[in-house]
């Protein structure tokens, strides 16, 4: 991918975010959508050398529009200043869409490359899934957290949104009680990217979603209430 390009068009992008510039540089932007398709289509293909569950997933699917949903937004802003994807199962991407980890990477106009795994905000009865499974597996998802691979690249589960106190239910003293207060299970990290190496790319996200692994595993396992996710 032509990283200097998507960079110069991203950061002019941030500058002019509106209907007009969008559609006098549409050329542009269709270029680098294709290239972008391409990352993706690679990236899904290092994905399935370890993960097989994703191995067949549409490319096309996975990759996000540029237009902004500005309905209850403050900011009306009509696009997004980065490219990005959500990788998972069956191509269900969204929490909405009865939830489960995703592999997420993103691309802005800073020269900044953010990729990472896990559930975003998981809907409410995946979020009691992910709970009580740190109970019920604790040790399992100890193993996952210290996986040498995952601490190196990641350090831990980001504290993006997290309860003042244990939600209703758990024990205070458990020993995963600081991780059962999250709302939010997801590892992330960003990296400035060498836009002269464009080559480093494609290693650096499936690399990275390669260390996350085993922390995709262990989500994986926990199980539903089936009676909770249709209420």
């Amino acid at each position: 991918m032509h990283l200097r390009d998507l960079n110069g068009y991203l950061s002019e992008l941030a500058e002019n975010n509106n209907r007009p510039w969008f559609i006098m540089n549409k050329p542009r932007y269709d270029i680098l959508r294709e290239e972008f398709l391409e990352l993706v289509t690679q990236v899904i293909g290092e994905l399935g050398k370890f993960d097989r569950e994703v191995k067949f997933c549409n490319p096309k699917k996975a990759m996000f529009r540029i237009n902004r949903d500005v309905r209850f937004a403050h900011d009306k802003s009509p696009y997004k200043t980065h490219f990005s994807a959500a990788i998972a199962p069956n191509d269900l991407r969204r929490p909405s869409q009865a939830g489960g980890p995703t592999y997420y990477f993103q691309l802005d106009g800073h020269g900044t490359l953010g990729y990472g795994a896990g559930e975003y905000m998981p809907p409410p009865h995946r979020l009691r899934a992910l709970r009580n499974h740190m109970v019920e597996d604790a040790a399992g998802f100890r193993k996952a957290l210290n996986s040498r691979a995952l601490k190196a690249t990641y350090g831990s589960i980001t504290e993006e949104a997290k309860l003042q106190r244990p939600p209703k239910g758990f024990d205070p003293d458990h020993e995963h009680i600081e991780f059962i207060k999250l709302k939010s299970f997801f590892v992330w990290r960003e990296v400035a990217l060498d836009l002269n190496d464009p080559d480093a790319l494609l290693p650096t996200i499936a690399g990275g979603f390669k260390d996350a692994y085993p922390l995709v595993q262990w989500m994986r396992t926990a199980k539903v209430d089936e009676d909770e996710q249709a209420a």
